[in-house]
């Protein structure tokens, strides 16, 4: 089963729970693009928050979204971004679904008439209730580590056992890699999974085509 690229709009429901869907993000290339396609992905991430190591321009983003298939959604990335920013990636890139990390309100993230996914960093205390109360019309929750002060996008995971129970459609991101990935799934039993650096070789922002198979092969086997 694929993703439709519309993609997070029709994911609700237990015919969308057959199996765990991935993300790679932080795609720079046309040729990652492509890489991470044929490997097997639902959909791939565009960072367009400048304060990334794998943050692309609009020009970029075109590019990387011209080399993808139909059956794998393009998601762009932002944190606290200016509304324009938002809408000139969506009109350029043909974004399907958008993912906030910021501290963006609901009714922000709403405004495109776009599937959303809003990400927060997980730590002791969080109040996944009241998120989950507040983002009710998000197509996905993302919970991601924290680190410093940087809420997702870290590389280090967060304790699992922190992970709620919940009917919502759940992504579990944070320092995922093929070597932890089946364990996360056998103790979070996600929706999706997100993985960044865990598929990436010695240049930040490049997916190393070995481990991102290695990550796929270790999705399907838990």
């Amino acid at each position: 089963m694929t993703l439709d690229p519309r993609g997070l709009a029709k994911m609700a429901g237990q015919a969308a729970r057959t199996r765990v869907r991935v993300k790679v993000c932080g795609i720079t290339t046309p040729s990652d693009a492509a890489l991470a396609a044929d490997a097997g992905v639902d959909a791939i991430g565009i960072n367009f928050y400048a304060g990334s190591p794998r943050a692309v321009s609009t020009d970029q983003a075109v590019a990387i979204r011209s080399a993808l298939p139909a059956h794998v959604a393009a998601v762009g990335v932002f944190v606290d971004p200016p509304e324009a920013t938002v809408r000139e990636a969506l009109g350029e890139a043909r974004l399907d679904v958008l993912q906030f990390h910021g501290s963006e309100p609901a009714a922000f993230c709403r405004q495109f008439d776009t599937p959303y996914v809003k990400a927060v960093g997980v730590g002791r205390g969080f109040d996944f209730d009241a998120w989950e109360r507040d983002y009710a019309d998000a197509r996905a929750l993302m919970l991601d580590g924290r680190q410093g002060g940087r809420s997702g996008g870290t590389g280090v995971p967060f304790d699992w056992t922190l992970w709620p129970r919940s009917d919502r459609l759940l992504v579990l991101a944070g320092g995922l890699n093929p070597d932890n990935v089946a364990a996360a799934i056998r103790r979070t039993r996600p929706f999706a999974v997100d993985v960044a650096s865990g598929v990436e070789g010695p240049t930040k922002g490049r997916k190393d085509p070995a481990r991102l198979r290695g990550f796929l092969a270790a999705v399907a086997n838990a």
